[in-house]
């Protein structure tokens, strides 16, 4: 089961929203959701949790290409939402990608839970987090912070945020 939420940034603090990303297909499209929920070219942050598994978070600042940072990239190789983010962070194309064929779970039929093999390409993703460590360093989350969460990490991240209640609203 995924949570997906955007924060976006105004005059007036963070908004929230959920989001469905069934029509997403590629970071591309992930990000241009984004710029539709900005106010102002501000910040915008997608942010995704699969059931305490892994949890990714995107961030478009204005037309700027994303920044992305996924918590455990071995585990989200096996979603298709973190394929989508993994696609550009482990250089591949993510044209290539069969997100028809996940299931609902998010692992591809017949694919062990476990082997963290990424199924566009059949190389192992690296155990661990991936991706721009700093992308909430002058929002208040720094590196060493973001590494070290577990659990409900989208709620700690939107607590430092000062956005915890919004974000709260559309969960």
């Amino acid at each position: 089961m995924y949570f997906a939420a955007l924060l976006a940034r105004t005059e007036d603090g963070w908004e929230a929203s959920d989001t469905e990303l069934d029509d997403v297909e590629t970071l591309t499209d992930l990000a241009d959701l984004a710029r539709e929920a900005s106010v102002d070219d501000d910040t915008v942050l997608v942010l995704i949790e699969q059931e305490d598994a892994w949890f990714g978070v995107v961030r478009v600042d204005g037309e700027d290409d994303p920044r992305v940072y996924v918590s455990n990239a071995a585990v989200a190789a096996r979603s298709s939402y973190g394929e989508i983010l993994l696609s550009e962070l482990l250089g591949e194309d993510s044209a290539d990608t069969d997100l028809d064929a996940l299931d609902l779970d998010g692992t591809e039929d017949g694919e062990p839970e476990d082997d963290g093999a990424d199924a566009a390409s059949g190389e192992t993703a690296p155990n661990g987090p991936v991706g721009d460590g700093e992308i909430l360093e002058d929002l208040g989350v720094g590196e060493k912070e973001l590494r070290a969460l577990n659990g409900d990490a989208l709620t700690e991240i939107a607590e430092a945020l000062g956005a915890s209640e919004v974000l709260e609203t559309v969960r």
